[in-house]
């Protein structure tokens, strides 16, 4: 396990009143990038943000953008999120009609690339691709609502992910989305994620950006010596 958590703060859980002020608090904080979840209402039942809100959030920091498409037919709007600011673009393996074609397109476009899967679809749909991305984002939650609890079954493909991706030696971040907080960090971090999308673990009203990482950090440390404990024994 690294000794260093990167942090994805998903603004999906900030308070849109302050949203420039948010994410600059988050960069302040050490957050990694900044995570945009967009919904469409049709691939998952809500709708979110779109190009306006990255280049607001463009304009506010000068960390990578991870743009997280919950949409049906992502490649009508890859150019208009590349062009708002996105640094990476996300797309779901499951609206993929012709996914190398979506995949080129996003690199073409000079964004990094992810891929996405729901809690219900199995890694072995990636191994096509996997040498084309530079992100898998795993759900632990079925998209489309901030807030949920993990659903703790999804962690075995981050573990399978991990492996696989060790094994051909490929330089790519296995994310983890949905249910991300001080009660669950360890067991993620455990599993073999690189990199941790948190929304209300991160933006809360009940604590700011600075100690929202900060109890992150706590947990993880915790856990890494309670599970240092039971070793010993």
């Amino acid at each position: 396990m690294s000794d260093k958590i990167r942090i994805a703060p998903s603004i999906l859980a900030a308070d849109f009143t302050q949203l420039g002020q948010q994410i600059r608090d988050a960069q302040a904080a050490g957050a990694e990038c900044i995570h945009i979840d967009v919904m469409d209402g049709r691939f998952v039942p809500n709708m979110s943000m779109g190009p306006l809100v990255v280049e607001a959030a463009r304009r506010s920091t000068d960390l990578p953008l991870d743009v997280h498409l919950m949409i049906v037919e992502p490649d009508h709007l890859l150019d208009l999120f590349a062009k708002a600011g996105a640094s990476t673009i996300h797309v779901h393996w499951e609206t993929g009609f012709h996914l190398n074609r979506t995949l080129t397109h996003i690199r073409e476009l000079g964004c990094d690339v992810g891929i996405a899967i729901n809690p219900h679809t199995p890694v072995a749909v990636l191994s096509e691709v996997l040498p084309l991305v530079d992100k898998v984002l795993v759900m632990t939650v079925n998209p489309g609502y901030g807030g949920q609890e993990m659903i703790p079954q999804t962690l075995h493909k981050v573990t399978q992910l991990r492996e696989i991706i060790d094994s051909q030696k490929l330089a790519i971040d296995v994310m983890v989305d949905g249910g991300v907080n001080e009660a669950t960090i360890g067991e993620v971090v455990d599993a073999g994620a690189d990199l941790l999308v948190v929304g209300s673990g991160f933006f809360n009203s009940k604590f700011t950006p600075a100690q929202g990482m900060e109890r992150l950090h706590t947990a993880l440390e915790k856990h890494r010596t309670n599970q240092g404990q039971l070793t010993a024994r």
